[in-house]
């Protein structure tokens, strides 16, 4: 599926757009995002609707410890692992976004975190190479995704059909539409939570493009056409033609096996924005029908 990245989102949650092509035809190039600069983190994360981050590097490794550790512990409240998560998700973005914080920051992540730390910083700085920053906000809605249950079912499903591990599935829908929460067309036509081509899913597709199950089912049969099982990378390469989109991708399927849990810390993840004016935060409920300037909706939606 070679497209625009609809997860502008993430690249940009980000969500974070991709997609599917049968052609091997080379994609226009992605434009990259410019080199990261010192800002601190609370000029990134403003106060509001965002978690906010302390504005010095030593105590966002702190925190982030501290929120990940929390994600580990059954004891902790459902409350207080949304808040976690959320704010986990906050403190890599701005990780990935100032390398220069890493002679800081690297050596306070405790060793048994470290391997996990590194994979979503990656993961981040990956996604930052192929964002787009736009003046404008995206023509999409913003929904609830399907039960998080309900998606590893649907997962695993795929992987028993197609050999295609759910851990990857998993990461292209989180990559590609936050888990189905960006109801949307890219900017090539692409569409539904695994962002399918028309074409391709006239291919591999069954049923419904918009439901989650028949998409990562889709999904899973289109990676296996393309030699999954031999061939991992150029696998997850035609589905979307980067390189940058193939280590984000196994960055964040190399965390969640190491981690099943990772999962669900994922899916409480919220839907950015990359814009001019810093990270935009979309949330449930936000519906455009047409792009629009990003300073008219913050002057009504402040962050």
């Amino acid at each position: 599926m070679t497209r625009p990245n609809l997860a502008a989102a993430l690249i940009s949650i980000a969500v974070l757009g991709t997609g599917c092509s049968p052609s091997a035809a080379a994609p226009p190039p992605h434009p990259a995002e410019p080199p990261p600069t010192t800002q601190p983190a609370a000029a990134a994360t403003p106060a509001g609707a965002q978690p906010r981050l302390a504005s010095d590097p030593v105590q966002i490794a702190d925190d982030l410890v501290a929120d990940e550790r929390a994600l580990r512990d059954p004891a902790t409240p459902q409350p207080a692992v949304a808040a976690a998560a959320r704010r986990q998700q906050v403190a890599y973005r701005a990780i990935g976004r100032n390398p220069q914080w890493d002679p800081v920051i690297r050596p306070r992540i405790p060793p048994e975190l470290t391997e996990v730390f590194d994979l979503n910083v990656d993961a981040r700085r990956q996604l930052g190479a192929l964002a787009e920053v736009r003046d404008t906000l995206p023509a999409w809605r913003i929904i609830a995704a399907a039960p998080p249950e309900q998606l590893l079912g649907y997962y695993r499903e795929a992987e028993t059909a197609t050999g295609v591990p759910w851990n990857y599935l998993a990461a292209i829908n989180l990559i590609e539409t936050g888990f189905g929460r960006i109801a949307g067309l890219s900017t090539a036509g692409a569409q539904g939570p695994m962002q399918f081509m028309p074409a391709t899913w006239a291919a591999y597709g069954q049923g419904d493009v918009n439901s989650p199950r028949d998409a990562i089912m889709a999904a899973g049969r289109y990676l296996a056409a393309s030699g999954f099982a031999t061939n991992r990378d150029r696998a997850i390469f035609r589905y979307n033609n980067a390189n940058y989109y193939v280590r984000a991708v196994s960055d964040y399927a190399a965390v969640m096996a190491v981690d099943p849990a990772a999962f669900g810390h994922y899916y409480l993840w919220d839907i950015y924005y990359r814009t001019t004016a810093g990270d935009v935060l979309l949330p449930l409920g936000y519906a455009e029908g047409s792009r629009i300037p990003v300073a008219a909706y913050l002057a009504n939606h402040p962050q």
